[in-house]
């Protein structure tokens, strides 16, 4: 399976790509939550068992799973000269501006992870300053800094593949994150795509560098002629209008529309499949609460290198359905229950991740949509999820397939 190969959300998955939590979460503390964007600390043994199982789900269904560090670190092997140029960027993007402490880190990371995977584990990590190793730098701000702070922050949030890039179609956005701290997450996937022989080549329709925000859980391949985008908390108007400029004049892609759901801001409804998945043919599961405030534009190629648009003031349902090419139902997040809606959406019951048409993967802690997916004939394989849930995302979140096949 060389390239990508994502033309919808349901067809049979045969390639993913995850990255199993790692020591990130151990630099996780109360005062840096909110800065790292989690609300709670996961248990990181109970959270790699829950991985575990995620991905032991998947290899059950015929799914190829690929982690993201062992990608990179296959970059790095194939290409030693790319180490330290690697380096130099993480070591940058991490903020740090000084030769000393440039250095200083350089040296102790050479010194400590000389072996390639162990070195890109030790990036996602991060460090702080009493792990390296105490000099008299004549600095002020060394003097009076806590020895725990942290020098380089960790990235806990790359368990959620789905972010930092995107497969649409044949292609792939590299995305521009929302937040800071998520924005360094995107740096592996700019190595593995231009340099990894499964991935080097594949057409790019965004890049980290371009300006505005975009982010995965925002994109959904709805088939391979419609591609649906979130406008959201993390998700900015002019960066779909930039994927839509290029997709459209990229030969090689065949998607003629672009849908533009303008979802609230907010962190509930924190990205389009949040409060929205495909999982069938004919069925999406969706969250009540975006019913009402939910606008959909229509985005085409205008024929002269542009784009029009088109606001699409009919019901969700109807618009779905032309686009889907049969009438589709909308399954309510906790069955329609308020309360269970509002507890189970913020344990993202309606982010599912579909192996194939009519089976997903879902939080077995979300009992009371899943009761009601089973009885529209869903067949839902349920993961566990006490730690994993605590960063705000599910199995959909928890992804990024690589090659799914034709519907």
């Amino acid at each position: 399976m060389q390239g990508v190969n994502v033309k919808s959300e349901i067809g049979n998955l045969k390639k993913v790509i995850l990255h199993r939590p790692g020591d990130e979460l151990l630099n996780l503390t109360p005062n840096t939550l909110e800065e790292l964007l989690f609300d709670d600390i996961p248990f990181l043994p109970v959270a790699q068992e829950e991985h575990d199982a995620f991905a032991n789900i998947l290899r059950g269904e015929g799914v190829e799973v690929v982690y993201l560090e062992d990608l990179m670190a296959e970059v790095l092997d194939a290409k030693p000269e790319l180490r330290q140029q690697f380096l130099d960027q993480w070591i940058y993007e991490a903020g740090i501006r000084t030769d000393m402490y440039h250095d200083i880190i350089t040296d102790y990371i050479n010194s400590n992870y000389a072996g390639t995977k162990d070195m890109v584990m030790k990036t996602m990590a991060g460090i702080n300053l009493q792990e390296l190793p105490q000099k008299d730098t004549h600095l002020l701000v060394d003097m009076v800094s806590d020895r725990c702070k942290l020098v380089c922050a960790p990235m806990p949030n790359l368990y959620f593949t789905r972010d930092p890039f995107a497969m649409i179609g044949n292609g792939v956005s590299i995305n521009r994150m929302y937040s800071v701290t998520r924005n360094r997450e995107t740096i592996y996937g700019d190595y593995i795509f231009k340099y990894h022989p499964d991935f080097a080549g594949t057409p790019t329709y965004y890049d980290r560098n371009d300006t505005f925000h975009i982010e995965g859980g925002d994109i959904l391949n709805i088939n391979e002629h419609v591609l649906a985008i979130g406008i959201s908390q993390r998700t900015e108007p002019d960066a779909i209008d930039a994927i839509a400029h290029n997709v459209f004049n990229d030969e090689t892609s065949t998607i003629d529309t672009i849908l533009a759901f303008n979802i609230p801001s907010s962190r509930a409804f924190m990205h389009l499949d949040t409060v929205f998945t495909q999982i069938d043919y004919d069925k999406f599961t969706i969250h009540p609460g975006i019913m009402g405030p939910l606008t959909v534009f229509e985005i085409t190629p205008d024929g002269k290198g542009g784009t029009k648009i088109r606001e699409r003031n009919e019901d969700l349902e109807k618009v779905l359905s032309e686009y889907v090419g049969q009438p589709v139902k909308l399954i309510p997040c906790g069955g329609g229950d308020r309360i269970a809606a509002e507890r189970e959406q913020w344990n993202d019951g309606s982010n599912t991740l579909c192996v194939r048409p009519g089976t997903v993967v879902v939080y077995q802690r979300n009992n009371v949509t899943n009761d009601v997916l089973y009885k529209q004939g869903i067949n839902c394989l349920e993961m566990p999820s006490a730690e994993l849930s605590r960063g705000r995302g599910g199995p959909r979140c928890m992804s990024m397939p690589a090659w799914r096949e034709a519907l």
